[in-house]
């Protein structure tokens, strides 16, 4: 089936989220849609799949204009979407949520399971997927749980597959497993748009390549492009894409974590007797895939965890028990995950973020006053150091792009007195010309003999900036190890594998 999108124009309020887009799928190919985070990329998808109705443009399927209402339509036409984020009821078995929304019932009126049973299996026999109907979602890996998102669309007949961000909870091996299985749709005539930022994987799967910039076309490439020319593309400027850093020379251990354990609110044990260390001008890069026990660990350390057991200490000085506002003093720069959430106050000017933690004394308040013309300067200054592109610093934080407000976020943390600097995801959401900004940051602050422990789900920016790697795996951190340990090996240890090469911690790192 070809597809095709005529000028597709998407606004909400004030901003257009696509403008004008044209875009074509032949039968049988794998088309990407490469561009950063908010360029407009699911915007469209999203049109596409009913979920949003364009204020111009149109769509076409064999030459002939489409109106869809809703997500139903578009199924019924032949186009199904596999979610980032799973679309399944974890309680249910593979075969009900594969029949869910499209029930069928036998001569008795009865639900008939025996049929999206035998569904789930020829599709799965078909492709190799190697699916049980009988499965509880719950109870399969993330991997598996794609493919069941990919046999729900199957067997719905679709002709047009949308994969958005679909490597983005998955492990290299399981991130390969993927790309063999669009190769084997696209073999059986399944169109497949292919929605991503990561070029490695687009240049290794892709048939075509559009890249959208700000809600636009800007261009198309072969998959033989290299890695800086599509950056270039995406980001409209030449971007260094390698992280250049000489050999950490780590002195005595300055960060100390032992036997740490956390409960959530439900109880559950989400870290799990975790223990390592980071010593003084090294990077130690935490890696695995989202959901294993990364974020509670990262909010233990800051005192945000309430359910907390073991020891954390930082220069020989205990930090347990003490309050987030008592850690950052103690010497702690903290990039979150979430900078939305948890790093900015969006309505808040540059400036005013720039002093978030500091606002109670000196140097930005004296005797209860607001040293206006202090943070004037500082945040000028900082502004320009960070290379945060604005309007100027009263410019509320909320209306900068992701780049921009990750600067705001690092140069507050970074202008402190540090002991220990731990990032969080820190390039999450941001374009490409502002990762390579960030990475010589945190390379910079390395070599200056500050301990840095860097946690990211992205495999790429974890070899290229750790000299060492912990991986967790389900709340417990199965291995720590050097910085140039090979790919697949790490991606065994993110799906809780040790390989007989990784026996134990190297030595200095704590068991």
């Amino acid at each position: 089936m070809k597809l095709e999108l005529r000028g597709i124009t998407k606004r909400f309020g004030a901003l257009t989220a696509n403008d004008h887009i044209d875009l074509t799928i032949e039968p049988g190919e794998i088309h990407c849609l490469l561009g950063e985070n908010g360029a407009g990329k699911s915007t469209l998808m999203n049109v596409l799949y009913g979920l949003y109705k364009a204020e111009e443009g149109d769509i076409l399927l064999d030459d002939v204009v489409q109106h869809f209402a809703g997500p139903g339509d578009a199924m019924a036409a032949g186009i199904g979407m596999v979610h980032q984020h799973f679309m399944l009821i974890p309680v249910f078995t593979v075969a009900e949520n594969v029949m869910l929304g499209h029930e069928q019932t036998n001569a008795a009126g009865v639900l008939d399971l025996a049929a999206a049973r035998e569904k789930v299996r020829e599709i799965s026999e078909r492709f190799g997927f190697h699916v049980d109907p009988d499965a509880l979602v719950d109870d399969l890996p993330v991997g598996v749980q794609q493919r069941v998102e990919i046999i729900k669309a199957l067997s719905r007949d679709a002709k047009v597959l949308v994969f958005d961000e679909p490597t983005a909870v998955l492990t290299p091996q399981e991130t390969d497993e993927l790309m063999t299985i669009m190769r084997q749709l696209k073999a059986a005539g399944t169109s497949i748009v292919f929605i991503t930022h990561k070029l490695r994987e687009v240049r290794e799967v892709a048939d075509r390549i559009t890249v959208i910039r700000l809600g636009k076309v800007v261009g198309e490439a072969s998959p033989t492009a290299t890695n800086a020319e599509l950056a270039s593309l995406m980001v409209g400027r030449a971007v260094e894409l390698t992280v250049h850093k000489d050999a950490a020379t780590p002195g005595a251990d300055a960060f100390v974590v032992s036997n740490l354990s956390v409960v959530d609110p439900h109880g559950q044990l989400v870290v799990n007797d975790v223990s390592f260390d980071v010593r003084a001008g090294e990077i130690l890069a935490i890696a695995g895939v989202q959901g294993n026990g990364q974020t509670e660990l990262t909010e233990a350390i800051m005192g945000l965890q309430p359910r907390v057991r073991g020891e954390i200490t930082l220069d020989g000085k205990s930090l347990r028990g003490l309050s987030v506002k008592q850690v950052l003093a103690s010497g702690i720069g903290f990039v979150p995950e979430d900078r939305k959430e948890d790093g900015l106050v969006g309505e808040f000017t540059i400036a005013e973020n720039l002093m978030l933690d500091r606002s109670d004394g000196p140097p930005f308040v004296k005797a209860g006053t607001l040293q206006l013309n202090y943070l004037k300067e500082f945040a000028e200054r900082k502004s320009k150091e960070f290379d945060v592109r604005s309007q100027g610093i009263t410019t509320p934080v909320g209306r900068l792009s992701g780049g921009n407000q990750q600067k705001v976020v690092l140069a507050r943390e970074l202008s402190r007195e540090l002991r220990l600097f731990m990032a969080a995801q820190p390039t999450r959401g941001i374009d490409v010309g502002s990762i390579e900004f960030v990475h010589k940051r945190i390379v910079a602050t390395r070599d200056a003999g500050i301990p840095v422990i860097v946690v990211s789900t992205e495999l790429d920016e974890v070899v290229a900036l750790a000299d060492r790697i912990a991986v967790m795996y389900r709340g417990t951190i199965v291995g720590i190890v050097p910085g140039d340990t090979p790919r697949d090996v790490l991606g065994l240890m993110m799906a809780g594998e040790v390989p007989d090469s990784v026996t134990s911690p190297p030595e200095g790192a704590a068991a």
